[in-house]
């Protein structure tokens, strides 16, 4: 390193320092602001449009960080939250906002006002979580703050640290079983923490995640600044607050779908890791969080449409439609039309829709659970299936093939609407039905 780049480094870090102590004075100060945004400019060209660059420092990330956690300023949260991004994809994760072996906790940094943390604890990750639930609530007066986004653009980051942190991990494991390193993930260092309760998080997820998707902006037409906001803030900058706010629900409630889709991940390899005894008493125990949603759906029917509705991802959802029609199917013998004989299996879609087709069974599953939930998950569970990667779409299980399921999602709703002649076959029946004959007539030899 030449001797004017040290100084050119040597005086960004004592910039960095400057930042870093201004959060005990006021924070509406407009020269403050300029010289964080200032700040965040040099950072980014100083490590990434200079090719040849060294890696910020852990000071200059805190700082970063803590613009991001406690600003107001709609183009210091933007800038601070995309620098974030750009230093990780350029540098992979070289530093970490996450502080997970600190005693202290979240209440106890909210009692010392003079401090702003530049990093997250586990209390504090789950109070995040849960402040999101709120966000639709926040920003659907019309009194609009920054705070809704700038909850929904930490949680993003953290989440986007979360996954770039477990993913090699977990392929780790998978090509080398090396459990060690998947053990030690932020991931699961924070779901076996003691300072939260694990079964908390999860539902906290779900309950956020349906909240975010059903998220509107009828009164986004008619937002004014709230009546405590610094007169520095313009309309313009409520304007983009309000436009910026659709876009930013919809990648959080995508955050929290990954992080719960995350946890399902490191669920399953736990468990291919205690299968083969590669886990000890240390690792603890936990109920799969698949358990713990599957639990709460069964008991909170306002919940099941706007999970499922907003669940995207084909695999997870197909496998949950699957575990949650288990529960309600009766523990017969029927018979598939395979050539062996065998019982049908229900830990299956084809499996499940031949339960479907039998009328006797039909009646007693909709004993527990009304026509319209057996509807609305049999087209969901159809829709994850033809989305599916192409491999399972011809497999050799003749139950699960292409044309059978096909055939099968038809004789199930045609069952289910001579089982319920009141209900009929709903909207969302009909779409599945009407993709089915669709995807049969396209290649006669589906028929």
């Amino acid at each position: 390193m030449t001797m004017s780049t040290k100084r050119r480094y040597g005086g960004m870090e004592e910039n960095t320092m400057a930042i870093l102590d201004t959060y005990s004075f006021s924070k509406s100060s407009q020269h403050i602001a300029d010289d964080r945004l200032s700040f965040l400019e040099a950072v980014r060209s100083g490590f990434l449009v200079n090719e040849n660059a060294a890696a910020p420092t852990n000071k200059m990330y805190t700082a970063i960080f803590q613009i991001l956690k406690v600003e107001s300023s709609l183009d210091l949260m933007m800038s601070s939250y995309q620098l974030l991004l750009d230093l990780d994809k350029v540098l992979h994760y070289a530093w970490s906002p996450f502080s997970l072996g600190t005693d202290v906790t979240y209440s106890e940094k909210q009692e010392d006002n003079d401090k702003i943390s530049g990093s997250v604890d586990v209390t504090e990750f789950h109070h995040l979580i849960e402040e999101l639930s709120k966000v639709t609530d926040l920003a659907n007066t019309k009194a609009l703050t920054s705070e809704p986004l700038r909850t929904m653009l930490l949680f993003q980051y953290l989440v986007n640290v979360l996954e770039g942190d477990l993913v090699p991990r977990n392929l780790a494991f998978t090509e080398n079983s090396d459990w060690v390193s998947l053990r030690e993930s932020l991931l699961n260092m924070i779901l076996v923490s003691r300072k939260i309760s694990y079964k908390e998080l999860v539902k906290d997820c779900l309950f956020t995640m349906c909240e975010l998707s059903q998220f509107s902006t009828k009164r986004s037409h008619d937002i004014r600044p709230a009546e405590t906001v610094s007169t520095e803030t313009t309309e313009k900058c409520h304007t983009a607050l309000a436009l910026a706010l659709p876009k930013a629900v919809k990648s959080t409630c995508a955050a929290v779908q990954k992080l719960l889709l995350m946890i399902t991940e490191l669920d399953s390899s736990k468990k291919a890791a205690d299968l083969k005894g590669w886990t000890t008493r240390a690792d603890g125990t936990r109920t799969p969080a698949i358990e713990i949603i599957m639990d709460e759906l069964t008991y909170d029917k306002n919940i099941l449409f706007p999970f499922f509705q907003a669940l995207d991802q084909p695999k997870l959802k197909l496998d949950m439609i699957i575990q949650y029609f288990k529960k309600y199917i009766p523990k017969t013998n029927v018979r598939t039309r395979r050539s062996n004989g065998g019982s049908t299996n229900d830990s299956t879609f084809g499996g499940i829709l031949n339960s479907f087709s039998n009328e006797n069974i039909t009646k007693n599953i909709l004993k527990k659970i009304s026509s319209e939930v057996a509807q609305l998950l049999l087209a969901h569970a159809f829709q994850a299936y033809i989305l599916l990667p192409s491999e399972h779409l011809t497999e050799s299980n003749e139950d699960n093939s292409l044309p059978n399921i096909c055939n099968n999602i038809i004789s199930a709703f045609k069952c289910l609407e001579k089982t319920d002649k009141n209900t009929g076959i709903l909207s969302f029946g009909k779409e599945a039905l009407f993709t089915a004959a669709v995807m049969l007539s396209r290649n006669s030899s589906l028929i």
